[in-house]
């Protein structure tokens, strides 16, 4: 198969996101026809936001389970709030909200839905039995967290050690200052360059099934660390010859 067009749609919540400069990197890299659509979670009706709404996980180590949701949750969902304002940040199942965006916009053969939210994503790993924070699901529609690519790659590790010994909200803050710069925060200038790595990992994902690289200085790598992320992306923002195989196709 083979992408004739990629549907961007915004998020005004995080004015980091560049959207046209996306538009213009997808252009550049993959001469693939890009058009850009208003936020999705601000056009559909309200019952589909209230379904959004049930999907929110409250138990990392229980399997999906419908929640029925306060009114104050459904206002979360109405309002589209910045998740940056906000002490403790809603987990919604990925492919929950996938299945619901999915059902909600016409997709055409060949197309690419991309969707960037603010909400924090997360599906559940059979292996350890919990769910984990994601900054992707990829697919059709594919969403791309911008919440989770804050907060689903591990900070440093001396992070956490400072943090052993108090959570308190005094003594996180002296920690993210002591570490500022080591990891992504919200309204970082930084995550529109990291976002184009995620679009990468998406777009060649649709095209082949095959899913990131295993080299870190590829822009394809999935970082689970912020140290990671930020050499892939930003110190490195290298392709592998591999990759760049792959993408030259895109051309032909």
């Amino acid at each position: 198969m083979k992408i004739s067009k990629i549907i961007l749609y915004e998020e005004p919540t995080v004015p980091e996101i560049q959207i046209e400069k996306i538009k213009k990197f997808i252009t550049n890299t993959f001469q693939i026809e890009t058009e850009i659509k208003e936020n999705f979670f601000r056009t559909v009706e309200d019952k589909i936001l209230e379904k959004i709404a049930t999907i929110r996980v409250f138990d990392l180590k229980k399997q999906f389970k419908k929640h029925n949701p306060t009114q104050e949750e459904y206002l979360i969902e109405k309002e589209n709030i910045d998740m940056s304002e906000k002490d403790i940040v809603p987990l919604y199942d990925g492919f929950e909200l996938q299945n619901i965006i999915s059902e909600n916009i016409s997709i055409t053969h060949n197309e690419l839905h991309v969707i960037f939210t603010n909400k924090l994503i997360a599906t559940f790993d059979n292996d350890d039995f919990r769910y984990h924070a994601r900054a992707i699901i990829n697919s059709n529609p594919t969403i791309i967290s911008t919440t989770g690519i804050i907060e689903a790659p591990a900070k440093p590790k001396q992070y956490y050690l400072d943090l052993m010994t108090s959570f308190s909200e005094d003594k996180i803050k002296e920690t993210k200052e002591k570490h500022k710069g080591e990891f992504l925060e919200y309204h970082d200038s930084r995550l529109n360059e990291i976002i184009e790595g995620y679009l990468l990992q998406a777009i060649v994902y649709y095209e082949t099934g095959e899913v990131f690289c295993k080299y870190r200085e590829c822009r394809l790598f999935n970082a689970h660390w912020q140290k990671d992320l930020f050499y892939s992306q930003i110190e490195s923002k290298k392709i592998c010859d591999r990759h760049l195989q792959i993408i030259s196709k895109f051309r032909n």
